[in-house]
């Protein structure tokens, strides 16, 4: 991930690392100069002086440069992962969606995406500083070869030393981003699961105390643990620097040595690396999280199946047929695999139909199922006589509009603007009684502050406007007043029906059942048509399972 980064922005990542590491460089050559105009004569210093004056109006020009493309870089490079991220998200197979989970995929959206963002903000203080320690050790070879032998084997010491603390340390950020990605469902579930924590006091303290409160302590611990690893390495960095000062300055404090400039020179060079060294570690963190939250990034995109693409769409149909159709997936709650058996049923343009069953019995599985959110593990769907492939399942799924119970409600309507559009919804709306609350304009409902029985209702006006072939209601009317529910199944769905849209409607309100040209019935995923409730002509539709 943070390879692609750099290269969808190659010039600006190479601006500014150009810059920073010519910034690290004329920032040495200071240092190196101060110690020349300190151990220089009166005669040789004005030149000097005006060489110190060009290279400090440079150096502070060229950190100017690095820290705004630094700045630019970081923005791009999150707005990049956002962008990539909800694409791919959006485009994504809708069952490896679910699998994901929407925690995870908020975490990549938000605190993932701003670890990487930050690399690239600290990248100029790494290579700037990088640069300053580099230079530092080149001057320190000029002044004295020996010396600088002996800062090369510290370095090597301090190195060992350092990359065994970071590799313990990155295990450590890495389990830290998986934690992470919990906290934010149960960040989720304070406000999803409001009403049955304040009603039970004991549930309450349990979440609070056993599950969201041991998730933020174990993440606190995780993330101490990291960054104490990287305290660690750095302190053993420190003291390898000092041990080398010390040792440097014994050694060229020996008697007889001619080492005034030698010896300035050096003192000038470890002042002035302790800061860069200790910048240039505290960035590391920074950078192993970064790759850390680089990879969460790349495994989702990675477990994430895309939709095959397509320009195209199915429009309208006259017959849709399943063939053996048959799904299964793991139940947590009965702790096994739920499948529903081998399906054959045909629905006809313009069938008002109605599925009923039990809770858990399947109906909500057959209908994604049915409307090609779920791909089949078996058999084929036919419409029209013609089987639909893979590859044209989004076209297929363009067929339906859907309202199922954990619909969601954008705050404007997506795909259908236009004056016409706008006044059909309008006025559906005012046959809902919502006109009083809500209205559309110009693309975008006026307000959500709703009831879910009303935000349904506006659920339902989206569907009509998208004007499809094909609708699911997913027990739409287990919300409404039944005032509502009166019109929804008197009214809407058979003037639907008259207008040639098939709708299959998933109910539990048996006193409406008569007005369905068929009943469904689903139960532990088998489906069936009771004969008793089939039109006489329609005997050749009915369902049979395998």
């Amino acid at each position: 991930m943070l390879a692609k980064l750099i290269r969808n922005t190659w010039w600006r990542f190479i601006a500014t690392a150009l810059s920073s590491v010519l910034f690290g460089l004329i920032s040495v050559s200071l240092v190196a100069l101060i110690n020349e105009i300190i151990n220089s004569d009166q005669a040789g210093r004005s030149e000097q002086f005006i060489w110190f004056a060009v290279l400090a109006c440079l150096g502070v020009s060229l950190q100017l440069a690095s820290k705004l493309l630094a700045e630019q870089l970081s923005q791009q490079s999150q707005a990049t992962v956002r962008r990539e991220v909800a694409e791919h998200v959006i485009g994504a197979q809708f069952s490896h969606v679910e699998a994901q989970g929407a925690g995870k995929i908020k975490s990549c959206l938000t605190e993932h995406s701003l670890k990487v963002a930050e690399f690239f903000q600290s990248l100029p203080n790494i290579l700037s500083n990088a640069m300053v320690v580099l230079g530092s050790f080149v001057y320190m070879a000029w002044l004295d070869w020996q010396v600088f032998l002996f800062a090369l084997l510290t370095l090597v010491l301090g190195s060992v030393g350092y990359s065994l603390a970071n590799a313990n340390a990155f295990r450590k950020v890495t389990e830290a981003a998986k934690i992470q990605d919990t906290l934010y469902d149960q960040f989720d579930a304070i406000y999803a699961g409001a009403k049955e924590l304040k009603l039970h006091r004991k549930k309450r303290e349990t979440f609070f105390q056993d599950v969201i409160g041991s998730t933020i302590t174990l993440l606190q611990k995780r993330r101490v643990q990291g960054a104490s690893m990287y305290h660690y390495a750095a302190s053993w960095g420190g003291f390898s620097v000092f041990a080398f000062i010390g040792g440097a300055l014994f050694y060229l404090s020996a008697p007889g040595a001619d080492s005034g400039k030698v010896m300035s020179g050096f003192a000038l060079l470890f002042l002035y690396m302790l800061t860069p060294l200790e910048v240039m570690l505290a960035a590391i963190p920074k950078a192993a999280a970064a790759k850390a939250s680089a990879n969460t990034i790349a495994t989702l995109t990675k477990d994430m199946a895309l939709m095959p693409s397509s320009n195209e769409a199915m429009n309208d149909f006259n017959q849709l047929t399943l063939t053996d159709i048959s799904h299964g997936y793991y139940h947590e709650q009965s702790d096994e695999v739920f499948a529903l058996t081998p399906i054959n049923l045909t629905l006809r343009k313009g069938e008002l139909v109605y599925l009923v069953g039990g809770n858990g019995s399947g109906k909500t599985t057959f209908a994604k199922l049915l409307c090609g959110l779920f791909e089949a593990q078996q058999g084929q769907v036919l419409v029209d006589g013609q089987a639909v492939q893979s590859a044209q399942f989004d076209d297929y799924r363009q067929l339906f509009s859907t309202v199922f119970s954990d619909f969601y409600l954008f705050d404007r309507v997506l795909g259908c603007q236009g004056k016409a559009l706008e006044e059909k919804g309008n006025a559906l709306i005012r046959k809902l009684n919502l006109h009083h609350k809500v209205a559309i304009k110009d693309g975008a409902f006026t307000t959500q502050k709703l009831s879910q029985g009303q935000r349904k209702r506006l659920a339902l006006v989206v569907a009509y406007m998208e004007d499809r072939p094909f609708y699911i209601f997913d027990e739409w009317a287990a919300d409404q007043d039944p005032v509502f529910k009166d019109v929804f199944y008197r009214e809407l769905l058979p003037e639907l029906s008259a207008q040639g849209k098939t709708v299959l409607v998933i109910t539990h309100d048996d006193k409406y059942f008569g007005l369905a040209d068929r009943l469904l019935k689903m139960d532990n995923g088998c489906l069936s048509e009771p004969a008793s409730t089939a039109p006489a002509e329609s005997s050749a539709q009915q369902t049979a399972l395998a």
